[in-house]
Order: C-alpha cells, then structure tokens, then sequence
C-alpha cells in the first residue's frame, strides 16, 4: 500500500509577496474604513439637524447679534460742539449744599411774603373794627424834622405810652400804623432787620450824646419801610420807618429801647431829660 502523501500548511506570504500582489494590509483597511465614515458623519449631521428644524449655527450668531445690538447704549456728540467757560449764573444750583441754600432762600421769600399779607390783613380788619390801634397815619412823611446835633423824640406824636413791667426792656408809645419814626439823635446804624427776634422789622442806631455812648432801638416797624441799612450815617430827626405790629406785638406801636453806656435806661425818662 502506498502511503498518501501529507498536506503541508499553505506557506505565509511575506509583506514584500502581498505588496507585488497589490493587497493592502488588513489593519489599514480598517483604519480606512472609520476615516471615511466620520467624514460621512461630519456632513450628514449638520444636514439632519437642519432638516429636523434646529436653527443653524450661522443663524444663532447672527440672532446674538441682534440682541446685543437692541440692548445697546448709544451717543450722539455734535461735531460742532466746542468747550467753553460757563457764567456761574448760567446754571442752575446743583449740590446739596446749594439746593439746600436755594429752598432756604425761597422759604425766606414765602414767609416774608406771608407776614406781608397778615399784616395787610390784619390792617384792614383793625380799620374795620374802628380801633384806635388800627387806624393809618394820613400826615406826611417828613425826611427829617430837627437839626443835627440835636435830641428829639421818635414820633410826631402818639396818644399814650405803656409803663413798664418785668421783663419788657422797652417803652411802647400807641399811634397809628404808618406814623413816620425818627432817629432820636445823630448816629450810625448798626442793626437793621426784616424780622428780628420778637422785635419784627427793626433798626439799632449807636450815638454818641453828651460825650456818652447811647444805643437806641426801634422795633415792631412795618414791613418795608425801613430806610436805613447796616452802616448808614444819620443825622437827628431823619426818618427811618413807619410804626407797625410785626413781630410779637399787639395793635400798632412803637418799641423804643435806649441803652446810656451799655445799661438799660427807661427810654421815656432820658428822652424827658434830654428832648430840647
């Protein structure tokens, strides 16, 4: 019997033997293989999101941008705008410390304003009622009625005067609203207000009579009828204001103070003795 002859395995080929054969390595074919199919993915998805109505991404930049511009501040300068020195009463106040003076002021303004209509008011209905206190002075207002050098008495007239009491520095001399009031002596004026403490519109006037420093104050005037100011230099019988009530007063009168060398004196007293 003759032995059947054995199959040998089939002998490897060598890289060399599949290169001349033209067949590629089966590892690169693989690697092949998954290139091409990511770059089949990288254009079908775009497509597919697309297609499944997901905005592109070209369209959500493009929608930021319109919101970023709707959001947006903007500002105009005018070309022919050139700098310049501003007045300081061509603007208007702007600090709190100038507000504040501001309403300061324009409160001032509104109380005098008020005083002004109460007092007017309050003429009116004391002229009504007929009183003494209430009537109007009708004489005339003389600049000045004695000479310099000289002492007179603050009124042309008066009807009475009230006696003094505890705590009331003064002498109240009752005339009508509107009587002219005099310097009593020549001097300098060194007070004069709209509305002093109690004392409403008023003036203070330093002398000097005798060699003696004499100190004269006149208060309760109308309002606006000063005519005298801080400073000014006036002579004996010059008009200064009219009688009034403002300030803590009842009925129309003078209140005429008189200080001789810093102490309180009682002003109808040293006028008795003084008046030539």
């Amino acid at each position: 019997m003759t032995p059947r002859p054995v199959a040998s395995a089939p002998a490897r080929q060598t890289r060399a033997e599949r290169r001349a054969a033209g067949k590629p390595h089966p590892m690169r074919s693989f690697f092949t293989v998954a290139a091409v199919a990511g770059l089949v993915a990288t254009v079908a998805v775009p497509a597919a999101v697309t297609a499944a109505g997901t905005v592109p991404a070209e369209a959500a930049v493009t929608t930021m941008q319109q919101v970023a511009a709707e959001n947006a501040q903007s500002l105009v300068v005018a070309s022919e705008a050139t700098p310049a020195a501003l007045a300081r009463g061509s603007y208007s106040a702007t600090t709190p410390e100038e507000i504040q003076a501001k309403k300061d002021e324009e409160a001032a303004k509104a109380a005098a304003a008020a005083r002004l209509a109460a007092a007017a008011a309050s003429a009116t209905a004391s002229a009504s009622s007929g009183s003494t206190s209430g009537s109007t002075y009708s004489g005339s207002l003389a600049e000045t009625i004695a000479p310099a050098g000289s002492v007179v008495r603050p009124l042309p007239y008066f009807d009475h005067f009230g006696e003094p009491y505890a705590g009331h520095k003064g002498t109240d001399y009752m005339v009508a609203r509107g009587t002219p009031i005099y310097a009593i002596a020549d001097g300098v004026v060194v007070a004069s207000d709209e509305d002093g403490p109690g004392w409403g519109v008023y003036v203070k006037i330093a002398h000097n009579v005798g060699g003696q420093s004499v100190t004269s104050l006149y208060a309760h005037m109308l309002y606006g009828s000063r005519r005298v100011a801080v400073g000014d230099t006036v002579r004996a019988g010059q008009i200064i204001g009219q009688v009034s009530d403002t300030g803590r007063a009842f009925g129309t009168h003078l209140h005429l103070e008189i200080y001789v060398n810093g102490s309180w004196i009682y002003a109808e007293d040293w006028l008795a003795a003084n008046v030539r």
